[in-house]
């Protein structure tokens, strides 16, 4: 029996909001004003994408679908960025990467006949690699500004003795990749035994056996891996570099 939820349902779910808002009050965490904020913005957003997707799924037309796979990848970037600070052209590494694996992966499943060349199914998916690339990238940025800070004085000796940019950094970089890709790692690992992920809960609450959902839950697996692994190598590799001057001293 598929799952139907009427806005009368989803009006008195809304209360669930209020145990967020209650934990926030009497812990004193100061957060009551983002919730609030978070859900108005997640009601308005999700009405205003469910209407556009509807149009854009009902068109069928290529100019459109390739728009909205790029606002995706824009502001999947964009708070990519937010989570390098200090970091130059952070924006543009995060687009670079994301687009990158997005294109890549992707294209990949349509190659293989794993997805259709339709916009129902393009766009959710180039969603899914956008969201998980910025993830991923937030992470590695975050290794990065962390370990530069932390490890100036091996670095600076690394220099001094005549090596290289990228030799200095590879410790640093193996690290932020790891960091990267760490959390898609060990969501694969408990897959199915922890928790039933978004992919497979959604086919099985619309009614498809679980059998087929897992079929499709082990090729959005294996396609977050990839997705992940892509977009951290090539943010790592393109932001170590801003770590350093044009005469390749620290900054």
């Amino acid at each position: 029996m598929n799952l139907v939820v009427s806005n009368l349902s989803l009006t008195l779910v809304t209360g669930l909001v209020l145990v967020a808002l209650f934990i926030s009050y009497r812990e004193k965490l100061g957060l009551n004003k983002d919730i609030v904020i978070g859900v108005i913005r997640t009601v308005i957003q999700l009405t205003v994408v469910g209407y556009v997707l509807k149009y854009v799924f009902k068109i069928n037309n290529w100019a459109l679908t390739v728009l909205m796979i790029l606002i995706i990848i824009v502001n999947a970037a964009d708070n990519a960025r937010k989570r390098g600070p200090g970091i130059d052209n952070a924006f543009l590494i995060s687009f670079i990467a994301i687009l990158t694996s997005t294109v890549v992966v992707v294209g990949t499943l349509i190659a293989t006949g794993s997805l259709k060349m339709i916009p129902a199914q393009i766009i959710p998916f180039s969603g899914m690699v956008a969201s998980n690339t910025m993830v991923a990238i937030g992470l590695c940025y975050r290794s990065l500004n962390t370990s530069f800070r932390d490890q100036r004085q091996q670095i600076i000796e690394k220099l001094a003795l005549g090596a290289e940019i990228k030799l200095a950094s590879k410790s640093i970089l193996g690290e932020s990749v790891r960091a990267g890709m760490s959390p898609t790692i060990d969501s694969a690992k408990t897959v199915g035994l922890v928790s039933l992920p978004g992919m497979m809960s959604g086919l099985i609450i619309a009614g498809v056996d679980p059998v087929k959902a897992i079929k499709y839950q082990i090729m959005v697996m294996f396609m977050l891996l990839a997705t992940t692994a892509i977009g951290s190598v090539i943010a790592c590799y393109l932001a170590y570099r801003k770590f350093y001057n044009t005469q390749m001293q620290l900054k």
